[in-house]
């Protein structure tokens, strides 16, 4: 560039004037400043003097100058050269900058998205470790502290995993300080340890290796590297209290579940028990003053308080059956009229004069299922729907093939279901808005759903258009693999 304009200002001659020349040669100082630094700029600020005052300033090829006044020239021009070039250098490494923290800030930004949308532990971990190694071209692991140390909980195959990495790894995590390999901390590490840690403490730990010579970081990677560490520090914090958070939700959820079961048990249980024993030691005390007949309905009524009984430690059972994942389902082909009659028959005592319309369409065939558990089910439901109405009110029961699958419905003419509660009466303990004198745990629904779901069918309730409620159990004519 320094030589066209030369050239330009020889050709040119008297033409053109020497300021406009020089103008020209303080262009290439602002150009080469711009692209290559200030170095290269104050080179070419002394070769444009010697160039103009070599070529262009009369006696021409040589240093001398015809007018004393040139020298104040070279001068100026000279130090607004320096200056100028000064100027533009530092405008180009401001650039450079901004340019190195707006990607640093792009890194950031993205590791930070990723962080936030994540919830697992072990995706969390994979995440940053993803991120630190194509950011920084390693391989790298995360230290978590487990027992009385900490131990590799995610890392690349590749990165060094020796035990006296790991003793590192431990130091730098019970220090807070980071060490090994281009540290002044024990650095003849085959990798890099940091501290993932907050104002909380120190959570775990992170390695970076390089497969390659490179002995350490630039200043602003080692800024961007302490920069990651630190948001990942506090990503773990975020996870590590989420997950504690959970545990003692789940603690009072277990102690609320539990209260609430011993208190429905002990009321639930101490009735029946109470009628057994009254009738019981009534007859004991004092047989000979109740005739047969008295002490036929004494007998009765503890005998019904028994199987009431029964059919509650019979729903306890079940229940740690949906549980535990244990129930077992063993499917036969089996008639719905069997199944309907045989719930009837168990409830015959508290259905009384009950009256009970039975309607299962003609095509309904024989559906898959394991009797016994269905028969509880109906027996639940049944049992809900005399609960739930009026002694003159009918229960109706109908059956009716709908594709690869049948479709039950209890229906009563009662007291119907709040809108609000329609979701969650399934749910286990829980009872809806009820008549003060009927009593239950709030398992039987809950019982009836992991049954029904084990069969590969579903179950709901929704109100009826007048009055009472509708429970539906839809149930495949073969049992689904759930």
């Amino acid at each position: 560039m320094i030589a066209a304009v030369t050239l330009f200002g020889a050709l040119a001659g008297a033409a053109v004037a020497s300021a406009n020349i020089i103008i020209f040669y303080l262009l290439i100082v602002v150009m080469t400043a711009l692209w290559w630094g200030r170095g290269p700029a104050v080179t070419v600020s002394f070769l444009s003097v010697f160039a103009f005052d070599y070529f262009l300033v009369f006696p021409r090829l040589s240093f001398a100058v015809a007018d004393f006044q040139y020298i104040f020239t070279f001068i100026g021009f000279l130090i607004v050269g320096l200056v100028i070039s000064a100027l533009t250098s530092k405008t180009r490494q401001q650039a450079i900058k901004a340019r190195e923290k707006e990607a640093q800030a792009t890194m950031l930004y993205r590791l930070s998205k990723d962080l936030a949308v994540t919830d697992s532990c072990d995706e969390l971990l994979r995440t940053i470790r993803t991120n630190v190694e194509q950011i920084f071209h390693c391989r790298s692991a995360i230290l978590l502290p487990a027992g009385t140390g900490i131990e590799v909980s995610s890392f690349n195959p590749e990165f060094p995993a020796e035990e006296h990495e790991k003793t590192i790894a431990e130091w730098v995590f019970k220090n807070g300080k980071e060490a090994g390999r281009s540290t002044e901390t024990l650095p003849a590490a085959k990798a890099r340890y940091l501290p993932l840690k907050t104002s909380q403490g120190v959570f775990g730990v992170l390695g970076i290796f390089f497969e390659s010579e490179k002995i350490g970081l630039e200043p602003r990677e080692d800024n961007l590297l302490n920069a990651l560490a630190n948001q990942a520090a506090v990503a773990i914090e975020r996870i590590r209290l989420f997950e504690l958070s959970r545990q003692m939700e789940l603690a009072r959820e277990t102690e609320k579940l539990q209260t609430a079961l011993l208190n429905s048990i002990s009321h639930d249980l101490r009735t029946p028990l109470v009628s057994i024993t009254g009738a019981l030691s009534s007859l004991l005390d004092d047989a000979a003053s109740f005739d047969l007949e008295a002490r036929k309905e004494l007998l009765t009524g503890a005998y019904e308080e028994a199987g009431t009984l029964n059919r509650l430690v019979g729903n306890l059972l079940d229940m740690t059956r949906v549980e535990a994942g244990t129930l077992k389902i063993n499917a036969k082909p089996c008639d719905l009229h069997d199944l309907v009659g045989a719930s009837l028959h168990v409830l015959k005592d508290k259905l009384e004069k009950r009256e009970v319309r039975i309607n299962i369409a003609s095509d309904v065939p024989e559906a898959a299922m394991d009797f016994t558990l269905m028969l509880r089910v109906f027996v639940n439901l049944v049992d809900n729907a005399v609960k739930y109405s009026n002694s003159d009110m009918p229960i109706e029961i109908t059956a009716e093939l709908s594709g690869d699958e049948v479709a039950i419905r209890v229906k009563d003419q009662g007291f119907g279901i709040p809108e609000e509660d329609l979701m969650r009466i399934f749910d286990k303990f829980y009872r809806a808005v009820k008549p003060r004198q009927v009593t239950g745990t709030g398992l039987g629904l809950s019982i009836c759903k992991g049954i029904v779901e084990a069969h590969g069918g579903r179950i709901f309730a929704e109100n009826n258009s007048g009055k009472g409620a509708t429970l539906t159990v839809i149930l495949p004519l073969e049992v689904k693999k759930v």
